[in-house]
Order: structure tokens, then sequence, then C-alpha cells
């Protein structure tokens, strides 16, 4: 029987096996090709997870591969994109998405889970909204997708509720064009 260390041990031996070169290759640097950067702790570890729960039965292998393809393909930002792009260019669209988004959203195809109770507010040059949810309970997943680690960090929420207006000047310096 494989222990965990013994697995974990050999996954990394392997990883770093495959991306040692062949000693001929080493010694002529002068062609271009793209080579394969060892992967991060954390991409090891989930792989070596990911091959312990399948060769355990406990994760079947293509239902995390449309898991995975969903979230990469079919759920996230780019889905909000496409909404607030069809606001910025359809003023019907967007006067229907003020009034009732989750209608709005859902002609696109969007909405479901953590995404049936949505409200949409608009930017003007006088008001500007700051959208902080203190539990991380209510992200709208549908549009946007798996919710970024800062944004249910306690001193991100901490400090958006106390300080948003400084949160926003930051978030404006930070996404401006230098």
């Amino acid at each position: 029987m494989t222990t965990r260390r013994d697995f974990l041990a050999g996954a990394v031996s392997a990883a770093g096996a495959a991306m040692t070169p062949e000693p001929s290759h080493a010694q002529d640097h002068q062609h271009e090709h793209d080579h394969q950067a060892v992967p991060s702790d954390v991409a090891l570890r989930v792989k070596a997870l990911e091959s312990l729960l399948t060769e355990k039965g406990l994760v079947d292998r293509a239902a995390l591969d449309t898991l995975i393809d969903s979230y990469e393909h079919k759920i996230g930002p780019r889905n909000g994109a496409r909404v607030v792009a069809r606001a910025w260019t359809d003023p019907a669209y967007k006067q229907r998405l003020l009034t009732d988004a989750n209608a709005a959203i859902a002609e696109l195809g969007y909405g479901g889970q953590q995404g049936e109770h949505m409200l949409v507010v608009e930017n003007t040059p006088q008001v500007h909204n700051l959208v902080v949810c203190t539990l991380c309970s209510c992200y709208p997943w549908p549009v946007l997708g798996l919710p970024p680690v800062w944004y249910k960090s306690a001193p991100y929420r901490s400090r958006a509720v106390i300080d948003p207006r400084g949160v926003l000047r930051e978030s404006a310096k930070s996404n401006s064009p230098r």
C-alpha cells in the first residue's frame, strides 16, 4: 500500500525528472522553443491530491474535468463582462437590467444557484458603488465565477466597510493605464 508521503514524494520526483533536460540538449541552448517551467508547490499538491482521490475512487476524473471546464468556459467573469458590454451598447437592455436584473441576465443565458436574486446598480459621475459581501454567501457565481481570494479576506471586507472611498480610490489607481 502506498502511503500519502510516498505518493507525494513520487509525484515530486516524477515531476522533477520530467523537467530535467537531457545532457546533450542542456549544452546547446542556441535554439528557440519554450521550456516548461517546474510546476509550483501548489500545482504539485493539487495534482497529487487529484491523482490520489481518483486512484481511491473518491473522485471521477471525467466529472472533475467537466467541473473545471464549466468554471473555465461557462461560468466566470467573461459572463459578467458580456452583461456589461450589452448594457453599454443596448440602452433598452440596460434599462431592463436596472429594472429586473434576473430577467435581463437570463436573456443572455446566465442564472442558477447563487444568481437567483441579482440586483444591478449603476455608477454615475456622482455615485460609485462598492459591493462587499460580509458573509461571501451571496457572490454572483453565474456571472463572475469563483470569488477572488482577496474579496473573501477579512481585511478587505473590513476595509471596504470602514473606508469605501479609499478602497475605490486605490482600485481606480491600480486599474488606470500607466
